[in-house]
C-alpha cells in the first residue's frame, strides 16, 4: 500500500476530492457508495489509490453493472460494480433466494452448491450458502472442489430446487463465474432465468441482502463419498462392461485435469469402468487458480495440451484426455500411426455418434425413439450419422442449457424422445442424463471405451473418424474469435451485429450468399426468390449466412466473453484421398475466412 495511503481513513474520504470529481456523476455515485458503505477497508483503500494512480481502471471497474444473465455471472475478479467479487455474489445470491421462495410458499426449497479451483472459489460458495441460510433455504455445500457436472447430478439427487457453480469453467486466470441450475439439474431456461434476473435486479445494495456465518444448521456440508452415487449412475452407460473389464487395462491412456476439478472424479470413474492404465501430466493434476503451466486454459487450444502431448509422445500412450478446469469440457489427442493428433470437438462429436448408433443397432439396442442434440454452430455430419440410422438430431441454439431444455422437454412427454447424446463444437458432451450440462467426466469413460474398441480391431479413434468420412463425406469446420475489451468493445460488437443485420451483405469472401437466418428476427430469407420462413427457435443474436457453394458461415456475439465469434464450415460428399481432401478444405475455409475478416473490416 502507498505511504500516502497508510492513514487513510475510508469513513472520512472527502467526497469533494478532485479525482473524484473527474469522473462521470454516475460512476461517483457508484464509487462513493463502496467508499461509504458496508464494504470492506481493503476495497476501500484500493478505490482511494486507483483514484489518483489509474482512474481508468477504476472507470472500467464501476462504469457499469457486471449482470447476471441467462448463463449467471462471469467476469475479471476485483473490486467494483462490474467485476465479480464477494458482493455481487451476495446481491446475486438474494435475487435468487427471492425466486425461490416465491416458487415454494409452502415448503422449504433446498439449494446444491459446489466450486472449482480457481481464486475465490471456495469463498464464493461459502458467502452464497450463508445468504441462502439466512432466508430459510437449505443447502448442500460440496467440501471440496468438484466438476460442474457433479452439481448439476447433486441437485438432481438430493432433489434440490436450484444449484450453483462457482466456475469460469476455461477462462482465463483473473476470471471467475456464478452458474444456475433449476431443479431437473440442467442450467436455468424461460420463465425461470427471466425471474430470477428480475429478481437479482432489484437487490441495489448490499442493505437487502440476508447474511449468516457458517457453520449453520441449515447447510450440510458434502463430503468425498458422495462421489460413488455419481460413479454408481453412470456405470450402466458402458456398451461393452465385460470386455471393458477384461481389456481396459491394455488402453495406455494419458489424463490431465489442467490445473482443475477432473482430477477428483476422471480416474475414479474410468478405473470403474475397466482402464486402469492412466498416466498423469504430473505438473498440471495439482488444482491450481493460477493455472501456471497454461496462458489459457482452454483444451480447444494446442498450447494447453502441449504438455499432455509430449506425455502421450514419450510414453506411446493410445489417447490423451483432457478436461478443462470445471471438467466439463475436454480435448482429446490420439496417437495414430507414432504422431499425436488432435481431434477437433466437431470430430470427437461425430466419433460418439456413430459410435453410439452403430454399437446399439448392432445390438437390436438403438431405441426406436432415440434422439441425439446438437447446436446450429456445430458439425451438420452429426445430423447425416443420425438420419443414417434412422434417428433425428434436432439443432439448438448455442449453450448446452438448450440440450439440457430438450431432455426435460421429452421427460415430461410420454411421447417424447429419448436422449441418447448430446454435442457442441466447443468440447462439450453428453452421454445419458445422469447430469444435464455437458459432463467430460462420464465423456472421458465412453472415449475410453470406444478407443479400447478400435484397438482391439487394431485402429484408432483416427481410422474410426476416417471411416465416418467414408461413409459421409469430408466436413471441416473452423472458428475465429475476436475480442472487444471495455465499454468501447462492448459497443463496437453491438454495432458490427447491428450492421450485418440491417444491411445483410449480398457476398461473403466473394461468393454470393443465398440463404440469411436471423435468430434475432426468427426469419429465414431466400435471396434469390425472396422467400421467407419462420424459424422456431428462442431469439438470440445470431446470423447465418449459407454461401453458393454450399459453405454456411454464423457470426455472433459470445455469450460469456467479450467476443464476435465466426464460424465457417463447408463439406466435400466425394472422397478419394481423406489427407489430400482434409487440406482442401482447410485452405478454402482459411480464404473464406481471410475474406470475411476484411469485408467485416475485423
Amino acid at each position: 500500500m502507498p505511504a500516502a495511503l497508510s492513514n487513510f481513513d475510508p469513513d472520512h474520504f472527502d467526497d469533494n476530492d478532485p479525482h473524484l470529481k473527474a469522473l462521470d456523476p454516475t460512476i461517483q455515485k457508484k464509487v462513493l457508495e463502496w467508499l461509504h458503505g458496508p464494504y470492506d477497508k481493503e476495497s476501500k483503500h484500493q478505490i482511494r489509490d486507483l483514484l489518483q494512480t489509474n482512474p481508468k481502471e477504476l472507470i472500467d471497474a464501476f462504469y457499469t453493472d457486471l449482470t447476471f444473465g441467462t448463463a449467471g455471472l462471469r467476469g475479471i475478479m476485483g473490486l467494483g460494480t462490474n467485476r465479480m467479487n464477494q458482493y455481487i455474489v451476495r446481491k446475486a445470491t438474494q435475487g435468487l433466494a427471492n425466486y425461490l421462495l416465491k416458487q415454494r410458499k409452502n415448503t422449504q426449497p433446498s439449494v446444491f452448491i459446489g466450486f472449482d479451483s480457481r481464486h475465490h472459489s471456495q469463498e464464493y460458495a461459502e458467502d452464497a450458502a450463508c445468504v441462502f441460510a439466512a432466508n430459510n433455504i437449505k443447502v448442500y455445500l460440496l467440501k471440496e472442489l468438484r466438476p460442474t457436472p457433479f452439481v448439476s447430478f447433486g441437485t438432481r439427487e438430493k432433489k434440490c430446487l436450484a444449484g450453483v457453480m462457482i466456475t469460469a469453467s476455461h477462462n482465463p486466470a483473473k476470471y471467475n463465474g456464478y452458474k444456475v441450475y433449476w431443479s431437473d439439474g440442467a442450467q436455468v431456461v424461460p420463465p425461470h432465468d427471466v425471474g430470477i434476473m428480475e429478481e437479482v435486479k432489484k437487490i441495489l445494495t448490499l442493505d437487502q441482502v440476508k447474511m449468516t456465518t457458517l457453520p449453520h444448521p441449515l447447510v450440510e456440508i458434502i463430503e468425498s463419498p458422495f462421489d460413488q452415487a455419481y460413479i454408481d449412475a453412470i456405470r450402466p452407460l458402458q456398451c461393452y462392461p465385460e470386455q471393458n473389464k477384461q481389456y481396459g487395462n491394455t488402453l495406455k491412456i494419458c489424463y490431465t485435469s489442467l490445473h482443475g476439478t477432473g482430477i477428483t472424479l476422471a480416474p475414479a470413474a474410468l478405473k470403474d469402468w475397466g482402464f486402469s492404465q492412466i498416466l498423469f501430466v504430473d505438473k498440471q493434476i495439482v488444482p491450481d487458480g493460477n493455472f501456471p503451466t497454461v496462458a489459457f486454459p482452454n483444451p480447444e487450444f494446442k498450447e494447453a495440451l502441449q504438455l499432455g502431448i509430449e506425455r502421450l509422445t514419450e510414453t506411446q500412450s493410445d489417447i490423451l484426455l483432457a478436461t478443462d478446469p470445471d471438467a466439463d469440457r475436454m480435448g482429446v489427442v490420439v496417437m495414430h500411426k507414432g504422431q499425436p493428433i488432435i481431434l477437433s470437438g466437431n470430430q470427437v462429436g461425430a466419433i460418439c455418434v456413430e459410435y453410439i448408433c452403430s454399437t446399439l443397432s448392432n445390438r437390436n439396442a438403438l431405441p426406436e425413439k432415440g434422439a441425439f442434440v446438437t447446436t446450429i454452430v456445430s458439425t451438420e455430419l452429426l445430423n447425416q450419422i443420425a438420419s443414417a440410422y434412422n434417428r433425428p438430431c434436432f439443432n439448438v441454439l448455442t449453450g448446452f442449457k438448450y440440450i439440457g431444455e430438450k431432455i426435460h422437454e421429452w421427460e415430461n412427454d410420454l411421447k417424447g424422445y429419448q436422449f441418447l447424446f448430446g454435442a457442441e463444437e466447443s468440447y462439450g458432451y453428453l452421454l445419458g442424463t445422469v447430469a444435464r450440462d455437458k459432463d467430460a467426466i462420464v465423456t472421458s469413460c465412453l472415449l475410453a471405451e470406444i478407443a479400447l474398441h478400435a484397438k482391439r480391431e487394431r485402429k484408432t479413434l483416427v481410422d474410426r473418424l476416417h471411416d465416418i468420412y467414408h461413409r459421409y463425406g469430408l466436413y471441416k469446420e473452423k472458428q475465429y474469435s475476436f475480442t472487444f475489451e471495455g465499454k468501447t468493445g462492448a459497443e463496437h460488437i453491438l454495432n458490427l451485429m447491428n450492421s450485418l443485420r440491417e444491411n445483410p451483405p449480398k457476398t461473403f469472401g466473394g461468393k454470393k450468399v443465398q440463404m440469411i437466418e436471423d435468430y434475432k428476427k426468427h426469419t429465414r430469407v431466400f435471396l434469390g426468390s425472396g422467400k421467407k420462413e419462420e424459424l422456431t427457435l428462442p431469439s438470440s443474436d445470431v446470423l447465418l449466412f449459407r454461401l453458393e457453394d454450399d459453405s454456411k458461415l454464423i457470426i455472433r456475439p459470445s455469450g460469456t466473453e467479450p467476443k464476435i465469434k465466426i464460424y465457417a464450415s463447408c463439406h466435400e460428399k466425394n472422397v478419394t484421398s481423406i489427407e489430400q481432401g482434409l487440406n482442401v478444405l482447410e485452405k478454402r475455409l482459411d480464404q473464406l475466412l481471410e475474406l470475411v475478416k476484411k469485408d467485416m473490416k475485423l
